[in-house]
């Protein structure tokens, strides 16, 4: 990537699970971060000083990716605060599981207007704004390939993702930006475990080789790979951490 005193990351949704793990790891491989929210401000600001207690840089920043302006507001921030932004991860999204069938309107709007739309207008303004030599890392999930019931309108919406990302990273190819999506598979968080028995909990984590759910920093630590300078040959690519489930 071009060489610039601190790298800048956006990360959408880390204000908690997966994202605060991917915030934090980010701002200690050395990037100011700009710690992105919807609702609690209150775990946002936690995000903040966590980093900061640490000796990083970072800025807590609200908005719903899920509408139009959401994306640019972030940039621009980003570009206030700390002088650009080389790194982009779409983390942010949403999940509401139901037999297609019974899948209500506003239901599939919410979806697509947060996991698809998010998404795409993040990919959008990185591929405007983000500086040459930057990242573009998205979230799938290892939904896509397991095609599991109930999961019809979440996995569609990831499916499009994974889509745009090896698109976006053919067309971006000539400023050096890479473009790249995670797959996770189960991870531990208050969102995953919230109303599912232990019983469920244990099967699903059973479900791949070791035996356990993923944890955040797992995840954190694919994403850190794929910002830094050793993935600079990955591109184009959905990498399924999911411990081997799929």
């Amino acid at each position: 990537m071009t060489e610039h005193k601190q790298k800048t990351a956006i990360v959408t949704g880390s204000s908690k699970g997966i994202g605060a793990a991917i915030a934090q790891r980010l701002a200690k491989d050395g990037m100011a971060v700009v710690v992105n929210y919807s609702r609690d401000a209150e775990a946002a600001n936690a995000v903040v000083s966590k980093i900061e207690a640490d000796g990083g840089r970072a800025l807590a920043v609200a908005a719903d990716i899920g509408t139009a302006h959401a994306m640019a507001s972030l940039f621009d921030a980003a570009e206030e605060a700390f002088g650009g932004v080389d790194i982009l991860v779409n983390n942010a999204g949403m999940m509401q599981l139901s037999p297609l069938a019974s899948v209500e309107d506003d239901a599939f709007e919410r979806q697509i207007a947060v996991n698809l739309g998010g998404v795409f207008r993040g990919m959008r303004e990185g591929a405007r704004r983000l500086r040459d030599g930057g990242r573009i890392i998205s979230f799938s999930s290892s939904v896509v390939g397991l095609y599991q019931p109930t999961y019809g309108v979440y996995a569609a919406t990831k499916a499009a993702v994974e889509a745009m990302t090896h698109i976006l990273a053919k067309e971006l190819g000539a400023r050096n930006i890479t473009v790249n999506a995670v797959a996770p598979g189960p991870v531990e968080t208050d969102l995953f475990m919230q109303g599912k028995p232990d019983e469920l909990v244990k099967t699903i984590a059973g479900m791949n080789p070791f035996k356990r759910l993923g944890q955040p920093d797992d995840i954190a630590n694919v994403v850190s790979f794929l910002a830094s300078p050793d993935a600079g040959w990955v591109n184009g690519q959905v990498i399924r951490a999911n411990g081997g489930v799929i």
